[in-house]
């Protein structure tokens, strides 16, 4: 009987390499799992018809004697990362039918390494959301309480992993989308430094914040798939060397932002797990330091006018004529904007519209440039602040998983479910989350390294995890 509640990618390699279990069983294990949940939890769009017939060519590659890190190691994609030949809706109606022509970057590395693709993952449309509701094909449930939301933008990712529907899991992270659903869910979340993985083969959302990065119930499983989709890639002219940063991978000063921590709708459960897990990690011998974020309250404000900047222009190039969803129309003008109202969800159209309204000729310099400015204020104080800590310690949002529905009529209560995400994208260095000790629903406690900090962040979510 194979426990996957057990599993990680270790175990699993070393009982593949022995001949304990043979991939087409693990296959058939998670496609019984998949059967029996996600009827209710709904974290995949697709699962792939082929997925024995990949276990049966990676068995092959086993037999051969073949040592590739994700050999045989299931895994699921988000929606909005292109597998060739197959569909990439990125959950909306506008992709709906669309039909990958090239893989992203990331698909290779993963293929390269052997893994065995079960399917595609729900997503808020385009990445576009907290919470997973804004899917054009059905919203997500959490694994722990069916009445909650998983997160988003990658809940599906976030619910497969932790309803043990898959080992691991991809997403992207625009301004915690990898994160917030990780810690709604229990499972570990990565994202990387900005540039550290190819964008190539993302639907790009906010050109300048998102990342790909991995999902798991582990911060080592978490760790190999990075080391797998990390690399300079010269179809994507933001991504850069493992030699550009030298940064040691020791952790021994932990920053609290304390100012942050009284920041508005800061539930006392998450506040009080928050803070246990601190003084958890003072007692194991690290020193913890207050630290002074001073811009860092005005990132969310930042973020709400970059990101729907970058996603009017991105979304731009879906106008009904070159590929996807087109509407009839009288005229090309009537077939490009009935295309785009038939295609595009509610929050999909008001980003698009904020995006338009603070890059027009009088309210650029008024909003858009302003909060360039700040956010190199903001990359400053990160920078002050790494020459003090080696992490930065945060809760990963403010509450836990919400119930279904409970925001969606208010738009800017959503948005301040990314307080303590946002931050990490703006500044571009990498954070994860990993699922802190709680009795109740799971809290996601989240740490910020300087750029090319990644080890830094294996190093103390294992310590938080008890993986050491």
């Amino acid at each position: 009987m194979i426990d996957l509640e057990r599993m990680t990618i270790e175990s699993l390699r070393e009982d593949l390499s022995a001949g304990k279990v043979k991939v087409k069983e693990v296959a058939e294990a998670y496609l019984s799992v998949i059967k029996e949940k996600d009827g209710d939890i709904h974290a995949f769009l697709e699962v792939y018809e082929d997925v024995l017939e990949q276990a049966e060519t990676l068995q092959e590659k086993i037999d051969a004697g073949d040592d590739l890190p994700l050999l045989g190691v299931p895994v699921a994609v988000k929606d909005n990362i292109l597998i060739q030949g197959r569909i990439a809706s990125a959950a909306s109606k506008m992709l709906e039918s669309y039909t990958a022509v090239y893989n992203a970057t990331a698909i290779e590395k993963l293929k390269q390494a052997g893994a065995l693709f079960l399917g595609r993952t729900n997503m808020d449309e385009f990445a576009m959301g907290g919470s997973t509701e804004n899917s054009a094909f059905g919203s997500t449930k959490n694994p722990h309480d069916t009445t909650r939301v998983p997160g988003g933008s990658s809940g599906g990712s976030a619910a497969a992993v932790a309803s043990t529907e898959t080992l691991v899991a991809i997403g992207s992270d625009t301004g915690g989308s990898i994160r917030q659903p990780a810690s709604y869910c229990g499972c570990v979340g990565l994202k990387p430094t900005y540039g550290r993985v190819s964008r190539y083969g993302l639907m790009a959302m906010g050109s300048s914040l998102d990342q790909i990065g991995p999902m798991a119930r582990t911060v080592r499983d978490a760790e190999i798939v990075y080391n797998v989709l990390k690399g300079q890639d010269e179809r994507d002219s933001t991504t850069i060397s493992d030699e550009t940063y030298d940064v040691s991978p020791q952790v021994k000063t932990v920053g609290v932002p304390r100012k942050l921590l009284e920041s508005k709708g800061l539930s006392d459960e998450v506040k009080k797990t928050y803070e246990e897990t601190i003084a958890s990690l003072e007692k194991e011998g690290y020193e913890v330091k207050d630290i002074d974020l001073d811009n860092l309250s005005y990132a969310l404000a930042t973020y709400y006018v970059i990101m729907p900047a970058e996603v009017s222009s991105n979304m731009a190039r879906f106008d009904g004529v070159k590929y996807g969803l087109r509407a009839e129309g009288e005229s090309l003008l009537e077939v490009y904007n009935n295309s785009r109202a038939e295609g595009f969800g509610k929050e999909v159209k008001r980003r698009i519209m904020l995006g338009t309204y603070v890059l027009s000729s009088g309210y650029y310099d008024a909003y858009y440039n302003k909060a360039l400015q700040v956010r190199e204020l903001i990359k400053r104080d990160f920078v002050e602040a790494f020459k003090g800590v080696d992490v930065i310690a945060l809760p990963t949002a403010p509450s836990v998983a919400f119930t279904i529905g409970e925001k969606t009529a208010n738009p800017v209560e959503m948005y301040l479910e990314d307080i303590f995400t946002v931050p990490a994208n703006i500044a571009g260095v990498p954070a994860i989350s990993v699922p802190a000790k709680t009795e109740g629903l799971p809290v996601g406690i989240q740490f910020i390294a300087p750029h090319g900090g990644e080890e830094r962040l294996f190093s103390i979510g294992k310590a938080v995890t008890g993986e050491e």
